[in-house]
C-alpha cells in the first residue's frame, strides 16, 4: 500500500542524518564544470566503486556525463566559500578557485580533503535524481585537515578528540567486513 509522505518532512528527517561536502567536476570541452554535492558515498571495494545523485535539473550534470569521467573533490571544514561557490548558479565557477588536471583532466581542487578521480560505470534514473555509479581510477593522499559536514540545513563541525578505546577499535578492526562497507 503506497503512503504520501510531505516533502518538507522527509527533508527535515533527512537533513538529521550528517553528510559530507564535496564538488563533483569535470571538462566540458576546454572548461571545467561542477556542482556541490552531498550525495556522495563509497559504494564498492572490489571494484572500487562510489556513487553521487545529480538532480535531473542540474546544468553542470550533462557536461559531466558528456565529458565520461569527474573527479569528486572531498572539501575541508575552511573551505565553506568553494561550498558556497559551486553550490549556487553563477557565470565562472572556477575563477577563484584553485585547480589543476587529475589523470582523466577532471578539476581536482587545491586543498580538498582527498579527490577522488572516476570513470562513469552506469547511471540509473530515481525520481527527481539520476544515481551515478563512478569506478575510482586514482585517488589523492588525504590530508589531516577536518572535513565539511552539513546537517540539519546549516554547516556542521567536527571536533578533534582523543579516540576511545573500546567499540571505536571494534569498528576498525570488525571482522565481518561484509557487515561495513
Amino acid at each position: 500500500m503506497a503512503t504520501t509522505v510531505d516533502s518538507r518532512a522527509f527533508r527535515a528527517a533527512l537533513g538529521h542524518f550528517c553528510t559530507g561536502v564535496t564538488v563533483v567536476a569535470a571538462m566540458d570541452g576546454e572548461e571545467p564544470v561542477g556542482f556541490a554535492c552531498q550525495s556522495f558515498a563509497a559504494l564498492s571495494l572490489d571494484p572500487p566503486l562510489v556513487l553521487f545523485c545529480p538532480g535531473k535539473q542540474s546544468r553542470a550534470w550533462p557536461a559531466i556525463e558528456r565529458a565520461g569521467h569527474f573527479c569528486v573533490n572531498v572539501l575541508t571544514h575552511d573551505q565553506r566559500d568553494v561550498s558556497t561557490v559551486f553550490g549556487t548558479k553563477g557565470a565562472d565557477k572556477f575563477a577563484g578557485v584553485p585547480w589543476r588536471p587529475a589523470p582523466s583532466g577532471a578539476p581536482a581542487l587545491d586543498g580538498v580533503l582527498v579527490w577522488i578521480d572516476c570513470a562513469i560505470e552506469a547511471v540509473h534514473d530515481a525520481g527527481d535524481h539520476h544515481v551515478v555509479v563512478g569506478r575510482v581510477t586514482t585517488l589523492s593522499e588525504p590530508s589531516e585537515e577536518r572535513p565539511l559536514l552539513f546537517y540539519r540545513g546549516r554547516y556542521a563541525a567536527t571536533e578533534t578528540s582523543e579516540a576511545t578505546p573500546g567499540i571505536l577499535d571494534n569498528l576498525i578492526t570488525w571482522s565481518r567486513h561484509d557487515d561495513w562497507m
